[in-house]
Order: structure tokens, then C-alpha cells, then sequence
């Protein structure tokens, strides 16, 4: 643990501007907090949203690796739609917990197609331009996904089991941070100071993230790491 958060590995981690990239989309949320308003209703919706941007592109490397191999195919065509049923009812329970942890109204929706974009709706109406933060998530998954994935020969490297178990780390992690700055916010009583704990615990994450995909890069995890790096 010590060697991961080494001085020397944060130093050769962000001289890639990509992890600065990611850290800018970290932030990002402080500004909804500044100016827009944000409280932690709107921001736990948008980490939520961001879960779903990672199984997307996590079905994309999935099907990546068909292109290393063809006799992957076979096996995509089961992995594949067993991880979008299983990852969307993992994180449908995950956003029923959030709305009603948040006291939202999402009325009472069934597992399946209409529940999750019920669950969608709600979070993209917790606050204002929410939408775009989520497009600016969007974009930085697409560049990590062709720069490290497509172009950087990724998806030669990896295999479709490390990839799929990839992002469930993610959402217990989220899940943890969420309840502890809740309690924080309780705790100092005051809830501006508990949403901007929130986003550091968040962006700190990312950092860890980041020096993962670092080591990952220089031959010093096992794919399983490297795989939660570039889903996280």
C-alpha cells in the first residue's frame, strides 16, 4: 500500500495529462455546488449516473476483445447481455437505495426497462444542468476508452471475465463514501461542508484510480487492477 501512494508513483502519474483530465472532471462538481446550488441529493444522482456511463463502457471493452480474438465471440454473445441484465439490476437496487436515502419521488418502479429510465429521469431532474456534467463524464470515459482501450492496444491485453467484474468495486466504493459523508454531514451539522467532503472523498478515489492505470501502464498490477483502473 505504501509503494501506491508512493511520491515517486504520484509524480509519474500526473505527468500524463490524462490524469489531469480526469481530475478536472473530478472537480467539476464543485462548481455545481458553488454556483448552481447542488446539494447532496443532486450530487449522489450524479455519481450514480456516472455507474451507468461505466457499464456502457465496459460492454464496449467487452466486445473489444472479440477484436483480439475471434473465438472470443462466442463467449461475448453470453457475457455481454448476462452483465447488462446483472450490472442494471445491481445498480437499479443502487439507485432505489440512493432515491429513497435522498427522499426522492420516483414512485414504485419494477425492475426492467421503465424502472431504470424512471430512476434516470429522477436523477437527471435533481439539479439544474446535471445534464451536462454527465456529458462532460461521458467524455472523458470516451477519451480514456480510445487513447488506453482503442489506440493504446488495450483490448488486446485484457479478458472478458476482468472486465466484467471490473466496475462492482466501483459502486461499493461510492456506496461507502456516500454513508460516510452523510455521517460526516450529520456529524458537523453543516451540509455544505459534508457535500464538498463528499466530492473530495470522490476525487480522491479518482486519484487512486489514476495511480492504478499508472501502474497498470508500467507493468506493475495484475489485470484485474488495471481493469478497475480504467473502469473507474
Amino acid at each position: 500500500m505504501t509503494r501506491f501512494f508512493d511520491p515517486d508513483l504520484f509524480a509519474r502519474t500526473y505527468r500524463d495529462p490524462m490524469a489531469w483530465l480526469t481530475l478536472l472532471v473530478d472537480l467539476l462538481p464543485v462548481i455545481a455546488v458553488v454556483f448552481f446550488g447542488w446539494k447532496a441529493v443532486p450530487l449522489v444522482a450524479l455519481y450514480w449516473l456516472e455507474n451507468l456511463v461505466i457499464g456502457a463502457f465496459t460492454i464496449l471493452r467487452m466486445l473489444g476483445t472479440v477484436a483480439a480474438n475471434i473465438l472470443n465471440l462466442a463467449v461475448a454473445a453470453f457475457m455481454v447481455p448476462f452483465f447488462t441484465v446483472h450490472y442494471g439490476m445491481f445498480c437499479f437496487g443502487h439507485g432505489i437505495f440512493l432515491s429513497a436515502f435522498a427522499g426522492g419521488k420516483v414512485g414504485d418502479p419494477a425492475p426492467g426497462f421503465d424502472g431504470m429510465r424512471a430512476l434516470v429521469d429522477w436523477a437527471l431532474g435533481t439539479g439544474p444542468y446535471m445534464l451536462w456534467f454527465v456529458a462532460a463524464i461521458i467524455a472523458v470515459n470516451a477519451v480514456f476508452y480510445l487513447v488506453d482501450y482503442v489506440v493504446g492496444g488495450g483490448y488486446r491485453e485484457t479478458q472478458l471475465p476482468t472486465e466484467m467484474f471490473a466496475p462492482y468495486g466501483r459502486i461499493v466504493t461510492l456506496h461507502v463514501a456516500i454513508i460516510l459523508g452523510a455521517g460526516l454531514m450529520l456529524a458537523f451539522g453543516q451540509p455544505l461542508l459534508g457535500v464538498l467532503i463528499l466530492i473530495m472523498l470522490r476525487v480522491a478515489f479518482g486519484m487512486a484510480m489514476n495511480m492504478l492505470r499508472r501502474r497498470r501502464m508500467d507493468g506493475e498490477t495484475g489485470p484485474l487492477a488495471g481493469a478497475m483502473a480504467e473502469a473507474g
